[in-house]
């Protein structure tokens, strides 16, 4: 039986592209060079491509927030200032949010049945910023963010440092419910519990990491949490 659920938040509580293509044609438009769905585009998969290196430990929090910027002013050739557009970006993501269709309700629903907590690896002061503005903190019985434990999904110690500082953790009553294969379910995988995988575009699996469950519906997720 399920006690205690883990749930990422970018892609499965917020709507993270959303927030990222507003922040992305302000910081843009800073720099006087006109969005389009293109740019906005090119930026979101080299964003997506440096947090996986991120994941695997190729490379460090602070190359993948400057250097993401880098990249993509190189292949627009545009010569803009990289850690300049990251602190205008940072600022401009911390400002409001978008919720996934079904992701309150899905809090309602869980709230009091399951000790919730956030497991992300997102920016700590974007992140603590979205949160309050949301004002999903009161749902949670814990906030984990990977700039404050020092480890990242899907890295095991991410999730020891979590168990530790809530106490008395049962892998076996314990699951993630999350977005990404990379991050939430092998992260779930390395830390020996369940694993429930949001997949509303519905991605092709990798056989190489253990999805307990799937799903494309925030709607199916208490049924589903009810019989693990």
């Amino acid at each position: 039986m399920v006690k205690n659920v883990f749930l990422d938040m970018d892609g499965t509580l917020l709507d993270f592209h959303k927030s990222e293509a507003v922040a992305l044609g302000k910081v843009l438009g800073d720099f006087g060079i006109v969005a389009t769905p293109e740019k906005i585009d090119l930026y979101s998969r080299i964003n997506l491509a440096q947090w996986k290196r991120l994941e695997r430990g190729e490379i460090s929090r602070e190359q993948v927030l400057v250097g993401r910027f880098e990249i993509f002013f190189g292949q627009l050739g545009e010569n803009a200032d990289a850690l300049r557009a990251r602190k205008l970006y940072e600022n401009y993501l911390s400002q409001g949010h978008y919720f996934i269709d079904g992701a309150q309700e899905l809090l309602e629903t869980l709230f009091g049945k399951y000790k919730l907590f956030i497991a992300t690896n997102g920016t700590k002061k974007v992140q603590l910023s979205r949160i309050k503005d949301s004002g999903i903190a009161r749902y949670f019985g814990g906030i984990f963010i990977s700039e404050d434990l020092g480890y990242n999904k899907p890295d095991r110690m991410f999730f020891e440092k979590c168990f530790e500082l809530i106490g008395n953790v049962d892998p076996d009553e314990t699951v993630i419910v999350g977005d990404s294969l990379s991050s939430d379910i092998l992260g779930g995988n390395n830390a020996g519990i369940k694993t429930l995988w949001y997949n509303p575009m519905h991605e092709k699996p990798d056989k190489t990491v253990r999805i307990d469950r799937d799903t494309d519906a925030l709607s199916d997720i208490p049924d589903i949490l009810a019989k693990m």
